[in-house]
């Protein structure tokens, strides 16, 4: 089953592009992708979206292979999974992961595909796809965190026609619209991401009329080839032969059982990378599971390396086929229909700190520690005093990790283009009041560079309503690296109005507040790197004069502060015995201890139960990975295989032939680019 394409124009022939035509085709279109994110957010009427900018765009040739964009092609997946015709005039509408191989991961992010013709032929792909603050089942907001099937989170929408041949098929969007608590909200999100298709359909028609359908084309597979040959010579200087294996956690679904294991394997064979994540968890009963689309992983650990070694690289669709991506069916991140996948944000953010723990181990001077890989989530719906329904969804910030060249950010999104909801909106348009959103000090990991830290905001409610919660983090913690502390947990506590306090749990529903309680909505901090003692302590002072890091916290660098001011002989005896007290070689990665450790101290340091062991869990197998070179049968992983799991210390850390970092860097960026 797949779409088949409609044209009746001839097909483009391959043609020589000049230099200036590839420069000029390439930035117009970085600027469409832009220009499609400005009408987006000044269109959009949930906060989500016009606020904090949940919303991803892409432009594709007429294959699908994105050559501007942010979140990976979306498109293969669209394209084998669409049973009916591609013609002149069509768009498509979808929000079924299942339906189009995990090319958008939960029922909350509407797909708008828009195929894109010039003179009767198909020159391209204009898509995006944004999280609708809600779309119907059985809690405002369609995240339930006790869900056990798709079929609760919310109206399906299997791939179709919203518009066809040019005429929109008005019964159709009345009849998803009709599913939904905020229609209004939904229409006029739909037609902003629409808008933003529209506007890189007239931007791409633009280049085909001054350049010619044939240069246009011809210039997206020079650019499409240009980074392949790119990445390939970077991917021979960053990732080894000898496979590596790293592995974090989902800490629960939600129902109690946790924590869900992550493990992946990462080794080269000639120009191909391969990323196996046998060993992870099956699939879990609750909703954190995330159906992974391959090519969104290659888009995540393309844009990871290309980000840690040479940012100058333009990312786009060409390197995919040197990213060979194997997932276990039936596991976390290939879960069968109709698993739930409402609260998959969790698994798709830890994601990231697994990568960096494999690309760490292969290339020690971009090792950086865990951070804010979620996006947690705070639902508070109602009824005002005049009886109109109100319904919040928004996304908080945490600490980025510390990273070989510096501290991590505090109170930052997991996403580099998220921004906060100003607080003066959301008091002017819900009833609630911001009675506090502040850096936590001493969250973030101690080390040489410090972890950035988490934030509390203190949500006061002033109307009786309901609050869902999505995080993670509040068992496991965000390791440090090379001597770094991990980061704090998050937490989440009720202050009723009544004066007595709860500790909520970090995925529920249905928790209902009445006017004056107050919750104090606390994120994770980032784990550190490097030794604390390495750190000079007229930063630790500065961190203290800030209010980043307490006077008590200082000492966690060996740093004692009198009256503000340096003790030099109280802080070289601190020093002098903290490094007598501490293990001769620290941990290269320091997870906070073993999860037994974690379970024993959990009641104590969380006030909350530790997560149930998944039914059916055992210890995760040895991932099959072939000898580099062969021809892919599997085998058991090699002796000196590193394996960074729990908190001990793998046994050996490869160390490939490698300059310096700037060295490397430099020698990367002459061979890409011969200058």
């Amino acid at each position: 089953m797949s779409a088949v394409i409609v044209e009746t124009a001839r097909q483009a022939r391959p043609v020589e592009v000049e230099t200036a035509v590839l420069d000029i085709v390439e930035n117009a279109l970085r600027n469409a992708r832009f220009e499609m994110d400005a009408v987006v957010l000044r269109t959009a009427m949930s906060p989500g979206i016009r606020e904090q900018h949940d919303a991803f765009p892409l432009i594709a040739d007429r294959r699908g292979r994105m050559v501007a964009g942010q979140f990976g092609s979306f498109i293969d997946g669209f394209l084998s999974g669409y049973d009916g015709t591609v013609e002149e005039g069509d768009v498509f509408f979808t929000s079924d992961p299942y339906a189009c191989d995990g090319a958008i991961s939960h029922a909350n992010d509407w797909l708008v595909l828009l195929p894109i013709y010039f003179e009767r032929a198909l020159v391209g792909w204009a898509a995006m796809f944004g999280h609708m603050s809600d779309v119907g089942g059985k809690v405002p907001g369609s995240l339930p965190t006790d869900a056990v099937s798709i079929h609760e989170e919310g109206v399906i929408v299997p791939p179709v026609k919203l518009f066809r041949a040019g005429t929109l098929d008005q019964q159709l969007l009345d009849t998803v619209l009709n599913q939904v608590r905020l229609p209004s909200w939904n229409r006029a999100d739909l037609n902003a991401v629409l808008a933003s298709c529209r506007t890189a359909e007239v931007r791409v028609r633009e280049l085909c009329e001054r350049f010619g359908v044939d240069a246009y084309l011809s210039t997206l597979e020079l650019l499409l080839e240009r980074n392949r040959q790119a990445m390939a010579k970077l991917f021979r200087q960053v990732v080894p032969e000898q496979p590596v294996t790293f592995e974090d956690f989902v800490d629960d679904d939600g129902r109690g059982e946790g924590p869900f294991r992550i493990r992946c394997s990462l080794w080269r064979d000639g120009d191909q990378v391969v990323l196996d994540f046998t060993g992870t968890s099956d699939q879990a009963e609750g909703s954190i599971n995330f159906l992974l689309n391959e090519n969104i992983l290659r888009m995540f650990f393309g844009v990871y390396t290309i980000m840690a070694v040479d940012p100058m690289i333009l990312f786009n669709d060409g390197f995919y086929p040197l990213v060979d991506v194997r997932i276990p069916e039936g596991s976390l991140l290939k879960p069968r229909r109709p698993a739930a996948v409402s609260c998959r944000t969790h698994a798709l953010g830890r994601l990231f700190d697994v990568l960096a723990g494999l690309l760490g181990q292969c290339q020690p001077d971009f090792l950086a520690a865990a951070g804010f890989s979620s996006s947690p989530h705070l639902m508070f719906s109602g009824l005002d005093r005049q009886g109109k329904w109100f319904q919040l969804y928004q996304i908080g910030f945490g600490g980025v990790p510390a990273r070989p060249v510096g501290d991590g950010f505090d109170g930052h999104s997991m996403w580099p283009s998220f921004t906060n909801v100003p607080n003066e909106y959301l008091e002017a348009y819900y009833p609630l009041r911001i009675e506090s959103y502040e850096s936590v000090p001493d969250s973030g990991g101690a080390g040489r560079h410090r972890g950035g830290n988490g934030i509390r905001v203190g949500y006061r409610f002033l109307e009786p309503g309901e609050v869902s919660i999505h995080d993670d983090r509040w068992f496991t913690k965000p390791w440090g690296v090379l001597g770094g502390e991990p980061g704090e947990r998050g937490t989440k506590i009720l202050a009723r109005a009544d004066g007595s306090r709860q500790v909520v749990p970090a995925k529920c529903d249905h928790v209902a507040v009445r006017p004056g309680d107050l919750l104090h909505f606390v994120t994770w901090g980032g784990g550190g790197w490097g030794d604390p003692l390495e750190r000079d302590p007229e930063q630790v002072r500065h961190d203290v004069e800030r209010g980043l890091v307490t006077v008590e916290g200082a000492r966690r660098y060996g740093v004692v502060l009198t009256g503000g001011r340096i003790d030099a002989e109280g802080t070289r005896a601190l020093r002098a015995k903290l490094a007598v007290e501490r293990p001769a070689e620290p941990l290269r990665f320091n997870r906070g201890g073993t999860l037994d450790e974690l379970r024993a101290r959990c009641r104590a340091e969380t006030g909350l139960e530790p997560p149930r062991a998944p039914a059916g869990a055992r210890d995760a197998p040895e991932p099959a990975t072939p000898a580099p070179g062969s021809s892919g049968a599997p085998r058991a992983r090699p002796r000196g295989t590193v394996a960074a799991a729990g908190g001990e210390r793998p046994t050996r850390t490869p160390r490939p032939a490698r300059a310096p970092l700037e060295a490397l860097v430099h020698h990367i960026a002459r061979q890409v680019t011969g200058r």
